[in-house]
């Protein structure tokens, strides 16, 4: 499992105390130097004098804003505010565009590519420092309402719709930059018999419990964990290897077992203990975001067949296999049969 990887989040959630990030882009040092001189105080400033290093840049340290220029050495600004809006990692980064020109249409276009704004140059420190605000202030509130929609009521971790984004977004990064990715399932083992004898208020108390429990055994920034329904969790794991990603489940299965919740129904332990699905795609996979969590699902269903509180996880074959035909005239679908599994009991 490697050390560390890029938080990827897609709210970015930071210190709120930590300076807010700006990205300018402008191949003249002069307007840059003038921008900067208007938010080195009050922004942490990144700089890029072409647009395939401004999207490099944009992709490695997620500005919360980026100033732009329209006419760049290698591809014009247009062009490169088009490629961000594409990507989930920088869809939503407002960007202004800062720009010695000044016919209508080209503040027209600028508009329908995506831009927020239109400032043209030589830049008015007040007028620009005062646009600038008025899109963090409305960028801020749109975090925070997004931060609320994808927070689960009960546990206060993040819930599906997080998850089905954040994993997408994950995917993407993982296949521009050959890594791997990890996909664990976990499911509390009879959890329904637990509501049934302790009652539905003990179980919910149960599910937060749980929940704090994985979300302690998570040690890199950049893991994530989700309530994917019900009594099932989910976490998302970059850049890590089979190995690891079987330590850190088998870590997560011991904190929750740590706690000694009493379960006198269960038939795998006397305390409440989960079961653990992994899955992990390698670099240079050639199939579906759908055939990691397939074979997630697999290998977790594996676990509850064994007798549950167990950890059974593989890797995925660089390439998919077909499913074998079984009549003539049915074609066959391409999906990511499980490997051999590796399970590890506890």
């Amino acid at each position: 499992m490697a050390d560390a990887a890029p938080p990827n989040d897609l709210m970015d959630i930071r210190d709120e105390t930590a300076k807010p990030r700006m990205l300018i882009v402008d191949d003249q040092p002069v307007n840059i130097q003038a921008l900067y001189a208007v938010f080195g105080t009050s922004f942490q400033v990144f700089m890029a004098i072409n647009g395939e290093q401004a999207i490099k840049v944009a992709l490695q340290e997620r500005p919360d804003i980026i100033l732009l220029d329209v006419i760049l050495p290698d591809i014009n600004g247009h062009d490169v505010c088009l490629k961000l809006k594409k990507m989930p990692e920088t869809a939503d980064i407002p960007i202004l565009f800062v720009t010695a020109q000044s016919d209508p249409d080209e503040e027209t276009r600028a508009l329908e590519v995506g831009g927020m704004d239109f400032i043209q140059k030589p830049i008015n420190p007040a007028v620009v420092r005062a646009r600038v605000n008025t899109q963090m202030t409305l960028k801020r509130q749109t975090d925070l309402l997004k931060r609320m929609a994808f927070i689960d009521g009960l546990t206060r971790i993040y819930n599906r719709r997080y998850m089905d984004d954040r994993l997408a977004s994950e995917w993407g990064r993982s296949l521009r930059q050959g890594d791997t990715l990890c996909v664990v399932m976990i499911d509390v083992d009879h959890f329904k018999l637990y509501n049934d004898f302790y009652g539905h208020q003990q179980g919910d108390e149960c599910l937060r419990s749980v929940a704090s429990a994985l979300k302690h055994a998570l040690w890199r920034p950049c893991d994530v964990l989700t309530r994917y329904g019900g009594e099932e969790f989910a976490c998302i794991l970059p850049d890590t290897s089979l190995q690891g990603a079987m330590q850190v489940a088998q870590r997560l299965a011991d904190a929750v077992e740590g706690q000694r919740i009493p379960h006198e129904k269960s038939s795998a332990r006397t305390h409440v203990s989960v079961s653990i699905g992994v899955a992990v795609k390698p670099a240079g996979f050639e199939g579906s975001l759908g055939d990691l969590l397939a074979a997630a699902d697999a290998n977790l269903y594996e676990a509850k067949r064994k007798g549950r509180a167990q950890v059974c996880g593989s890797e995925l074959p660089r390439q998919v296999q077909p499913l074998p035909v079984s009549k003539p005239d049915t074609v066959a679908t391409t999906m990511q049969a499980p490997p051999t599994v590796v399970d590890v009991g506890h």
